[in-house]
Protein backbone atom coordinates (compact mmCIF):
# COMPACT_ATOMS: atom_id res chain seq x y z
CA UNK A 1 0.00 0.00 0.00
CA UNK A 2 1.16 3.78 -0.81
CA UNK A 3 -0.19 6.54 -0.34
CA UNK A 4 -1.95 8.15 -3.74
CA UNK A 5 0.09 11.36 -4.99
CA UNK A 6 -3.57 13.67 -4.68
CA UNK A 7 -2.14 14.22 -1.36
CA UNK A 8 -4.21 15.76 1.63
CA UNK A 9 -7.77 16.49 1.44
CA UNK A 10 -9.99 17.90 4.72
CA UNK A 11 -12.71 15.20 5.46
CA UNK A 12 -15.57 15.08 7.48
CA UNK A 13 -17.94 16.99 10.00
CA UNK A 14 -15.21 18.42 12.50
CA UNK A 15 -15.71 19.62 15.79
CA UNK A 16 -13.89 23.28 16.63
CA UNK A 17 -10.22 22.58 16.84
CA UNK A 18 -10.10 18.98 15.46
CA UNK A 19 -8.76 18.83 12.32
CA UNK A 20 -8.64 15.61 10.08
CA UNK A 21 -6.38 14.65 7.68
CA UNK A 22 -7.47 11.73 5.38
CA UNK A 23 -4.68 10.22 2.93
CA UNK A 24 -5.80 8.94 -0.08
CA UNK A 25 -4.03 5.22 -0.86
CA UNK A 26 -4.27 2.33 -2.86
CA UNK A 27 -2.81 -1.21 -2.71
CA UNK A 28 0.22 -3.08 -3.69
CA UNK A 29 -0.77 -6.45 -3.35
CA UNK A 30 -2.91 -7.93 -0.31
CA UNK A 31 -0.91 -7.02 2.30
CA UNK A 32 -1.36 -5.58 5.98
CA UNK A 33 -0.15 -1.81 6.63
CA UNK A 34 3.35 -1.11 8.55
CA UNK A 35 4.61 1.79 9.68
CA UNK A 36 7.88 2.93 11.67
CA UNK A 37 7.98 3.94 14.92
CA UNK A 38 10.52 6.20 15.32
CA UNK A 39 11.29 9.10 18.54
CA UNK A 40 14.29 11.25 19.83
CA UNK A 41 15.70 11.89 16.80
CA UNK A 42 17.01 15.10 18.69
CA UNK A 43 18.79 16.22 15.56
CA UNK A 44 21.36 19.12 16.33
CA UNK A 45 22.59 17.33 19.68
CA UNK A 46 25.84 17.95 20.93
CA UNK A 47 27.34 15.31 23.78
CA UNK A 48 30.07 16.35 26.08
CA UNK A 49 31.29 19.08 23.09
CA UNK A 50 31.10 16.37 20.29
CA UNK A 51 28.74 17.69 17.54
CA UNK A 52 26.95 14.69 16.29
CA UNK A 53 25.34 15.26 12.71
CA UNK A 54 27.30 13.28 10.79
CA UNK A 55 26.46 10.65 13.35
CA UNK A 56 22.47 11.56 12.33
CA UNK A 57 22.61 11.87 9.10
CA UNK A 58 24.19 8.29 9.01
CA UNK A 59 21.35 6.99 10.75
CA UNK A 60 19.03 8.65 9.05
CA UNK A 61 20.04 6.63 6.04
CA UNK A 62 19.92 3.51 7.64
CA UNK A 63 16.07 4.61 8.46
CA UNK A 64 15.59 4.74 4.86
CA UNK A 65 17.25 1.75 3.54
CA UNK A 66 14.91 -0.04 6.46
CA UNK A 67 11.72 1.75 4.60
CA UNK A 68 12.77 0.76 1.47
CA UNK A 69 13.45 -2.71 2.52
CA UNK A 70 10.34 -3.59 4.51
CA UNK A 71 7.70 -1.26 2.09
CA UNK A 72 6.90 1.00 4.95
CA UNK A 73 3.48 2.81 4.32
CA UNK A 74 4.57 5.46 7.45
CA UNK A 75 7.00 6.69 9.32
CA UNK A 76 5.67 7.84 12.73
CA UNK A 77 7.91 10.17 14.97
CA UNK A 78 7.03 10.46 18.37
CA UNK A 79 8.10 14.00 19.46
CA UNK A 80 11.79 15.33 20.03
CA UNK A 81 12.75 15.41 16.70
CA UNK A 82 15.24 18.33 17.39
CA UNK A 83 17.17 18.51 20.79
CA UNK A 84 16.52 22.49 21.56
CA UNK A 85 13.60 24.53 20.99
CA UNK A 86 15.91 26.55 18.13
CA UNK A 87 18.04 24.23 16.65
CA UNK A 88 21.22 25.08 14.81
CA UNK A 89 20.75 25.85 10.73
CA UNK A 90 22.48 21.99 9.77
CA UNK A 91 19.71 20.27 11.90
CA UNK A 92 16.88 22.13 10.12
CA UNK A 93 18.04 20.92 6.81
CA UNK A 94 19.07 17.60 7.85
CA UNK A 95 15.21 17.48 8.75
CA UNK A 96 14.22 18.92 5.70
CA UNK A 97 16.08 16.07 3.63
CA UNK A 98 14.50 13.09 6.15
CA UNK A 99 11.04 14.51 5.13
CA UNK A 100 12.06 15.43 1.24
CA UNK A 101 13.64 11.60 1.31
CA UNK A 102 10.09 10.22 2.58
CA UNK A 103 7.99 12.53 0.36
CA UNK A 104 10.08 11.32 -2.82
CA UNK A 105 8.93 7.77 -1.43
CA UNK A 106 5.53 8.55 -1.17
CA UNK A 107 5.33 7.36 2.55
CA UNK A 108 3.20 9.41 5.03
CA UNK A 109 4.98 10.95 7.80
CA UNK A 110 3.04 11.72 11.44
CA UNK A 111 4.97 13.27 13.71
CA UNK A 112 4.37 15.11 17.48
CA UNK A 113 6.09 17.75 19.37
CA UNK A 114 8.82 16.36 22.46
CA UNK A 115 9.64 18.41 24.86
CA UNK A 116 12.51 19.83 23.41
CA UNK A 117 10.73 20.87 20.59
CA UNK A 118 9.57 24.14 20.05
CA UNK A 119 5.71 23.44 19.15
CA UNK A 120 5.00 26.65 17.86
CA UNK A 121 8.03 26.29 14.78
CA UNK A 122 7.18 22.72 14.60
CA UNK A 123 3.98 23.95 13.41
CA UNK A 124 5.12 26.49 10.94
CA UNK A 125 4.40 25.40 6.86
CA UNK A 126 2.06 22.63 8.70
CA UNK A 127 -0.70 22.90 6.01
CA UNK A 128 2.09 23.20 2.81
CA UNK A 129 3.83 19.97 4.06
CA UNK A 130 0.25 17.62 4.58
CA UNK A 131 0.14 18.23 0.97
CA UNK A 132 3.19 16.10 0.65
CA UNK A 133 1.60 13.81 3.33
CA UNK A 134 3.54 15.04 6.30
CA UNK A 135 1.48 15.74 9.38
CA UNK A 136 3.33 17.59 12.10
CA UNK A 137 1.49 18.45 15.47
CA UNK A 138 3.31 21.08 17.41
CA UNK A 139 0.88 23.00 19.37
CA UNK A 140 -2.30 21.16 21.14
CA UNK A 141 -5.42 23.17 20.74
CA UNK A 142 -7.89 20.95 22.33
CA UNK A 143 -7.92 17.80 21.15
CA UNK A 144 -5.56 15.39 18.53
CA UNK A 145 -5.55 16.53 14.83
CA UNK A 146 -6.04 13.48 13.57
CA UNK A 147 -4.61 11.47 10.45
CA UNK A 148 -6.62 9.21 8.17
CA UNK A 149 -5.04 5.91 6.35
CA UNK A 150 -6.51 3.44 4.49
CA UNK A 151 -5.59 0.06 4.36
CA UNK A 152 -7.06 -3.37 3.07
CA UNK A 153 -8.91 -3.85 6.39
CA UNK A 154 -10.92 -0.26 6.47
CA UNK A 155 -9.70 2.79 8.06
CA UNK A 156 -7.30 3.49 10.37
CA UNK A 157 -6.93 6.37 12.35
CA UNK A 158 -3.99 8.20 14.04
CA UNK A 159 -4.30 10.35 17.22
CA UNK A 160 -0.83 12.45 17.37
CA UNK A 161 -0.79 14.10 20.89
CA UNK A 162 1.50 16.47 21.53
CA UNK A 163 3.92 16.94 24.38
CA UNK A 164 1.45 18.81 26.94
CA UNK A 165 1.85 19.76 30.95
CA UNK A 166 -1.29 20.06 32.57
CA UNK A 167 -1.35 24.03 32.21
CA UNK A 168 -1.43 23.85 28.53
CA UNK A 169 -4.48 21.38 29.00
CA UNK A 170 -6.25 23.54 31.43
CA UNK A 171 -5.40 26.59 29.39
CA UNK A 172 -6.93 24.95 26.37
CA UNK A 173 -9.98 22.73 28.20
CA UNK A 174 -10.84 25.05 30.85
CA UNK A 175 -13.94 22.91 31.77
CA UNK A 176 -11.92 19.87 32.29
CA UNK A 177 -11.50 18.03 35.90
CA UNK A 178 -7.43 18.08 35.66
CA UNK A 179 -5.51 16.61 38.92
CA UNK A 180 -2.03 15.85 37.62
CA UNK A 181 -0.79 14.50 34.25
CA UNK A 182 -2.49 11.51 34.34
CA UNK A 183 -5.78 13.37 34.40
CA UNK A 184 -4.60 16.02 32.22
CA UNK A 185 -4.06 13.33 28.96
CA UNK A 186 -7.26 11.48 29.96
CA UNK A 187 -9.01 14.92 28.89
CA UNK A 188 -6.89 15.91 26.14
CA UNK A 189 -7.93 12.42 24.59
CA UNK A 190 -11.19 12.64 24.54
CA UNK A 191 -12.87 9.24 24.06
CA UNK A 192 -10.89 6.53 23.95
CA UNK A 193 -11.84 3.89 21.19
CA UNK A 194 -14.60 2.18 21.02
CA UNK A 195 -14.88 -1.59 19.37
CA UNK A 196 -14.11 -1.83 16.26
CA UNK A 197 -12.16 1.64 16.36
CA UNK A 198 -8.95 0.89 14.67
CA UNK A 199 -6.71 3.39 15.92
CA UNK A 200 -3.02 4.40 16.44
CA UNK A 201 -1.94 6.96 19.40
CA UNK A 202 0.95 9.08 19.01
CA UNK A 203 2.55 10.34 22.30
CA UNK A 204 5.99 12.14 23.97
CA UNK A 205 5.06 11.73 28.04
CA UNK A 206 6.22 9.79 30.66
CA UNK A 207 4.42 6.99 31.08
CA UNK A 208 4.34 4.11 33.66
CA UNK A 209 3.12 0.67 33.34
CA UNK A 210 1.31 -1.34 36.40
CA UNK A 211 2.55 1.37 38.35
CA UNK A 212 6.78 0.77 37.53
CA UNK A 213 8.75 3.07 36.14
CA UNK A 214 10.22 3.10 32.80
CA UNK A 215 13.81 2.00 32.37
CA UNK A 216 16.31 5.63 31.48
CA UNK A 217 19.17 5.94 30.42
CA UNK A 218 20.43 9.06 31.30
CA UNK A 219 20.03 11.19 28.75
CA UNK A 220 16.22 11.83 29.54
CA UNK A 221 14.90 15.06 30.78
CA UNK A 222 13.51 13.27 33.91
CA UNK A 223 14.75 15.77 36.51
CA UNK A 224 10.90 17.45 36.30
CA UNK A 225 8.71 14.70 36.08
CA UNK A 226 10.87 13.41 40.20
CA UNK A 227 9.35 15.19 43.17
CA UNK A 228 10.35 14.02 46.27
CA UNK A 229 10.09 9.59 44.99
CA UNK A 230 7.28 10.67 43.10
CA UNK A 231 6.59 10.84 39.51
CA UNK A 232 4.75 13.21 37.57
CA UNK A 233 3.19 10.49 34.49
CA UNK A 234 0.97 8.86 33.11
CA UNK A 235 -1.01 5.65 33.90
CA UNK A 236 -0.48 3.15 30.38
CA UNK A 237 -4.11 2.42 31.37
CA UNK A 238 -5.56 5.50 29.80
CA UNK A 239 -4.53 3.65 26.13
CA UNK A 240 -6.94 1.07 26.40
CA UNK A 241 -8.11 0.53 23.09
CA UNK A 242 -5.75 1.74 21.27
CA UNK A 243 -3.88 -0.68 18.86
CA UNK A 244 -0.85 0.25 19.24
CA UNK A 245 0.68 3.42 21.33
CA UNK A 246 4.20 4.94 20.13
CA UNK A 247 5.95 6.75 22.76
CA UNK A 248 8.57 8.86 22.70
CA UNK A 249 10.55 11.03 25.80
CA UNK A 250 12.49 7.66 27.39
CA UNK A 251 15.29 6.77 25.22
CA UNK A 252 15.82 2.89 25.89
CA UNK A 253 13.68 0.46 23.94
CA UNK A 254 11.07 -1.08 25.72
CA UNK A 255 7.01 -1.66 26.38
CA UNK A 256 5.05 0.05 29.00
CA UNK A 257 2.80 -2.87 30.26
CA UNK A 258 2.13 -4.56 27.35
CA UNK A 259 3.62 -5.11 24.01
CA UNK A 260 1.46 -2.78 22.01
CA UNK A 261 2.52 0.63 24.32
CA UNK A 262 5.89 1.17 23.70
CA UNK A 263 8.77 3.50 23.85
CA UNK A 264 10.88 3.34 20.77
CA UNK A 265 14.25 5.11 22.29
CA UNK A 266 16.14 7.40 20.22
CA UNK A 267 17.76 6.00 17.51
CA UNK A 268 21.62 7.00 18.90
CA UNK A 269 23.30 6.98 22.07
CA UNK A 270 23.09 10.69 23.89
CA UNK A 271 24.20 9.77 27.04
CA UNK A 272 27.42 8.37 28.13
CA UNK A 273 25.27 6.25 30.87
CA UNK A 274 23.93 4.52 27.81
CA UNK A 275 27.29 3.30 26.35
CA UNK A 276 26.88 -0.26 24.41
CA UNK A 277 23.24 0.05 24.32
CA UNK A 278 21.89 -1.86 21.48
CA UNK A 279 19.44 0.96 19.44
CA UNK A 280 16.76 0.11 17.15
CA UNK A 281 13.30 1.17 15.32
CA UNK A 282 9.99 -0.17 15.66
CA UNK A 283 8.10 -2.13 11.98
CA UNK A 284 4.67 -2.25 13.38
CA UNK A 285 2.86 -4.42 11.56
CA UNK A 286 -0.97 -3.14 11.58
CA UNK A 287 -3.94 -6.09 10.69
CA UNK A 288 -7.39 -6.22 11.51
CA UNK A 289 -7.68 -5.93 15.24
CA UNK A 290 -4.38 -5.84 16.22
CA UNK A 291 -0.87 -4.65 15.74
CA UNK A 292 2.40 -6.60 15.93
CA UNK A 293 5.91 -4.43 16.77
CA UNK A 294 8.95 -5.61 15.26
CA UNK A 295 12.35 -4.46 16.49
CA UNK A 296 15.01 -3.46 13.39
CA UNK A 297 18.33 -3.26 14.78
CA UNK A 298 20.01 0.09 13.92
CA UNK A 299 24.21 0.47 13.64
CA UNK A 300 25.96 3.83 14.53
CA UNK A 301 29.01 5.25 12.65
CA UNK A 302 30.61 5.63 16.02
CA UNK A 303 29.57 3.61 18.39
CA UNK A 304 29.69 5.02 21.91
CA UNK A 305 32.02 2.62 24.59
CA UNK A 306 32.56 2.69 28.50
CA UNK A 307 36.35 1.59 29.15
CA UNK A 308 37.97 1.12 32.69
CA UNK A 309 40.94 0.25 33.83
CA UNK A 310 45.01 1.62 33.71
CA UNK A 311 45.31 4.54 31.54
CA UNK A 312 48.54 2.65 29.89
CA UNK A 313 46.46 -0.34 29.70
CA UNK A 314 43.37 1.21 27.75
CA UNK A 315 46.32 3.29 25.66
CA UNK A 316 47.89 0.16 24.81
CA UNK A 317 48.49 -0.58 20.93
CA UNK A 318 47.39 -4.32 21.33
CA UNK A 319 44.65 -3.29 23.06
CA UNK A 320 43.05 -0.30 21.19
CA UNK A 321 40.17 -1.31 18.86
CA UNK A 322 37.83 1.00 16.60
CA UNK A 323 39.74 3.84 17.60
CA UNK A 324 37.41 6.72 15.99
CA UNK A 325 34.53 5.75 18.74
CA UNK A 326 33.26 7.58 21.33
CA UNK A 327 34.94 6.96 24.59
CA UNK A 328 34.44 7.42 28.06
CA UNK A 329 37.17 6.34 30.01
CA UNK A 330 36.95 5.75 33.92
CA UNK A 331 40.84 5.31 35.10
CA UNK A 332 42.08 3.09 37.79
CA UNK A 333 45.37 4.34 38.26
CA UNK A 334 45.80 5.33 42.02
CA UNK A 335 47.00 8.71 41.22
CA UNK A 336 45.14 10.93 38.86
CA UNK A 337 47.85 11.97 35.46
CA UNK A 338 47.31 15.35 34.28
CA UNK A 339 48.11 14.44 30.55
CA UNK A 340 45.66 12.13 30.53
CA UNK A 341 43.11 13.41 28.33
CA UNK A 342 45.89 14.18 25.73
CA UNK A 343 47.25 10.44 26.36
CA UNK A 344 43.91 8.71 25.83
CA UNK A 345 42.54 10.95 23.03
CA UNK A 346 45.92 10.20 21.24
CA UNK A 347 44.84 6.46 21.09
CA UNK A 348 41.24 7.45 20.73
CA UNK A 349 40.78 11.21 18.71
CA UNK A 350 36.45 11.33 19.96
CA UNK A 351 37.50 10.26 23.55
CA UNK A 352 34.23 11.86 25.10
CA UNK A 353 34.98 11.78 29.07
CA UNK A 354 37.63 10.60 31.48
CA UNK A 355 36.81 9.97 35.36
CA UNK A 356 38.39 7.89 38.15
CA UNK A 357 37.51 4.70 39.77
CA UNK A 358 40.96 4.04 42.07
CA UNK A 359 39.15 1.22 43.69
CA UNK A 360 37.57 -0.32 40.45
CA UNK A 361 34.18 0.62 41.66
CA UNK A 362 31.61 2.56 39.41
CA UNK A 363 28.04 3.90 39.83
CA UNK A 364 26.66 4.33 36.24
CA UNK A 365 23.94 5.63 37.28
CA UNK A 366 21.78 3.84 34.81
CA UNK A 367 18.38 4.92 36.23
CA UNK A 368 18.45 8.59 36.41
CA UNK A 369 14.80 8.52 38.42
CA UNK A 370 15.35 6.48 40.98
CA UNK A 371 18.96 7.77 41.36
CA UNK A 372 17.85 11.76 41.89
CA UNK A 373 14.61 10.59 44.02
CA UNK A 374 17.65 8.88 46.62
CA UNK A 375 20.01 11.48 46.75
CA UNK A 376 17.04 13.83 47.70
CA UNK A 377 16.65 11.36 50.53
CA UNK A 378 20.50 11.97 51.55
CA UNK A 379 21.62 14.08 54.76
CA UNK A 380 24.85 16.37 53.55
CA UNK A 381 27.07 14.11 55.84
CA UNK A 382 25.96 10.86 53.92
CA UNK A 383 26.37 13.06 50.54
CA UNK A 384 29.78 14.10 51.10
CA UNK A 385 31.02 10.88 51.89
CA UNK A 386 29.79 9.37 49.24
CA UNK A 387 31.37 11.70 46.87
CA UNK A 388 34.87 11.14 49.17
CA UNK A 389 34.57 7.61 48.42
CA UNK A 390 33.72 8.15 44.47
CA UNK A 391 36.95 10.05 44.51
CA UNK A 392 39.54 8.52 46.59
CA UNK A 393 38.54 5.12 46.49
CA UNK A 394 38.15 4.41 50.24
CA UNK A 395 35.51 5.88 52.91
CA UNK A 396 36.00 8.86 55.76
CA UNK A 397 38.25 8.01 58.64
CA UNK A 398 36.87 8.76 62.09
CA UNK A 399 38.75 11.87 62.06
CA UNK A 400 38.12 12.81 59.04
CA UNK A 401 34.48 12.53 59.92
CA UNK A 402 34.91 14.54 63.13
CA UNK A 403 36.41 17.40 60.83
CA UNK A 404 33.61 17.17 58.38
CA UNK A 405 31.28 17.39 61.21
CA UNK A 406 32.76 20.62 62.69
CA UNK A 407 32.99 22.35 59.61
CA UNK A 408 29.06 21.93 59.20
CA UNK A 409 28.37 23.17 62.04
CA UNK A 410 30.57 26.31 61.74
CA UNK A 411 29.26 26.67 58.35
CA UNK A 412 25.80 26.37 59.64
CA UNK A 413 24.35 23.48 57.42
Amino acid sequence: MRCCPKGVSIVGACPPMLTVFKFCTYYLGDLPMKFLHLADLHLGKRVNGFDLLEDQRYILEQILALCDSNKVDAVVLAGDIYDAPVPPAAACTLLDWFLTQLAARRIAVLAVSGNHDSAERLDYAAGLLSNQQVSLAGQFTSAPRRVILQDEFDELTFDPLPFVRPATVRHCLPDADIRDEDSAIAAALGPLPTAGERRVLIAHQMVLGGGSLPTCSGSESVAADVNVGTVQAVDAARFTGYLYTALGHIHRPQQVGCPTVRYAGSPLCYSLDASGAQKSAVLVHIGANGAEPELLPLRPLHAMRHLTGPLNQLTAADTVTDAEDYIWATLTDPVPRPDAMAVLRAAYPNAMKLDYAPGGALDTGSDAIQQAAQLRTMSFDELFARFFEKMHGRTLTPEETAALAQLRQEAGL
